[in-house]
């Protein structure tokens, strides 16, 4: 099925998103925004000086994904490690205020929360600041944060998002917790993966690597895209070693401009051109897609259907500036607007 021939479909499916409860389990941030103006050079060194107008905390990470669900109308929970320090409570208080659950995260002594503080002039960024330690769960912290993580699966959870941002809480046995929970609770798991290649993932419902990420973990030195994803050699060969790699039910492939590759067990790649009518700002786009995409499979779409409904509501993300999420009114407004506009793209099947 074509979602853009079938509105009124995607209208019931989104209207099942709010009775959905969407576990987040990954790397927290705290997004710091410093937004001024600058008139004149430092006298001190060759930079600019930015006078402070305004400043912003913004759920980065994982929880910028949490915060994706929530904007589409479902509960999201959020599934974390924290510090005991003021970054870590500014981040919950955050979170609280977007309407995240943080009774997945937990508050770890010695745990430096990550903070990555990004300065900006007249929307110029002038400077980007992390503060950020490598996490590492052993021991009794490990097996704590497993069981946490699992106690809560099996709790009445509709899906469960794995979202690896590289800073050390998506390990191998919190990997092996999520998704033998997801089976006993008979529920989709979906990954958002970064780099780690070592990963045993059997099992996973569905993954959303961009192009580079695909290409890091299928371990293949990156070739400039062509003109045609389903005739993309280099692409298609990366894809099936990630299939085979995985063993995922589904894979989509996010390409930008280019839209989505998508690559199931049973069919043969299929392409979904992009949908955005006009492209401001990328950041965050990915989240949007694992969000959609998982919130629709645990809502009853098929993957297909999820998988457009996803590029639907990341072409209503990156027509905003900055890091933006998409709300359940947005995506069907969007739906509506293509099927006015006579953009009914079918997607195309390789030959």
């Amino acid at each position: 099925m074509n979602v853009k021939n079938n509105v009124a479909w995607a209208e019931r499916i989104v209207s099942k998103f709010p009775r959905r409860k969407i576990l987040i389990v990954g790397d927290l941030m705290l997004d710091r925004y410093i937004y001024g103006s600058v008139d004149r050079i430092s006298p001190e060194a060759p930079v600019p000086v930015v006078r402070v107008g305004e400043e912003k905390n913004m759920p980065g990470g994982a929880a910028n994904v949490a915060k994706n669900v929530h904007s589409l109308g479902a509960q999201a929970i959020l599934s974390g490690v924290v510090g005991h320090d003021h970054a870590g409570r500014e981040l919950m208080a955050v979170l609280a205020k977007c309407g995240v659950s943080t009774r997945g995260i937990l508050a770890l002594p010695g745990v430096k929360t990550t903070v990555k503080t990004r300065i900006l002039a007249d929307r110029q960024q002038v400077v980007r600041v992390d503060w950020e330690d490598q996490l590492r769960l052993s021991g009794g912290r490990l097996d704590q944060y497993c069981d946490h993580v699992s106690r809560i699966i099996r709790k009445g959870i509709s899906g469960v998002i794995i979202e690896d941002y590289g800073k050390g809480v998506i390990a191998q046995d919190v990997v092996d917790a999520v998704l033998s929970a997801g089976r006993e609770a008979g529920v989709p798991v979906g990954l958002d993966p970064k780099d780690n290649a070592e990963l045993q993932l059997a099992g996973i419902s569905v993954a959303t690597p961009n192009r580079k990420e695909a290409y890091a973990m299928a371990r293949v030195p990156e070739k400039q895209p062509g003109a045609d994803p389903l005739r993309d050699e280099s692409l298609l060969g990366v894809a099936r070693i990630l299939m085979e790699q995985w063993e995922p039910e589904f894979l989509i492939v996010t390409l930008g401009a280019q839209g989505m590759l998508l690559v199931s067990k049973d069919g043969k790649p299929r392409h979904i051109p992009t949908q955005a009518r006009e492209v401001f700002d990328v950041s965050g786009a990915g989240d949007t897609v694992i969000a959609t995409t998982l919130l629709a499979l645990a809502a009853g779409a098929g993957y297909d259907e999820s998988a457009e409904l996803a590029n639907c509501a990341a072409g209503v993300v990156v027509g905003k500036i900055g890091t933006a999420t998409c709300t359940a009114t947005e995506l069907l407004g969007f739906l509506g607007m293509l099927v006015r506009a006579g953009l009914q793209n079918k997607g195309r099947r390789a030959s």
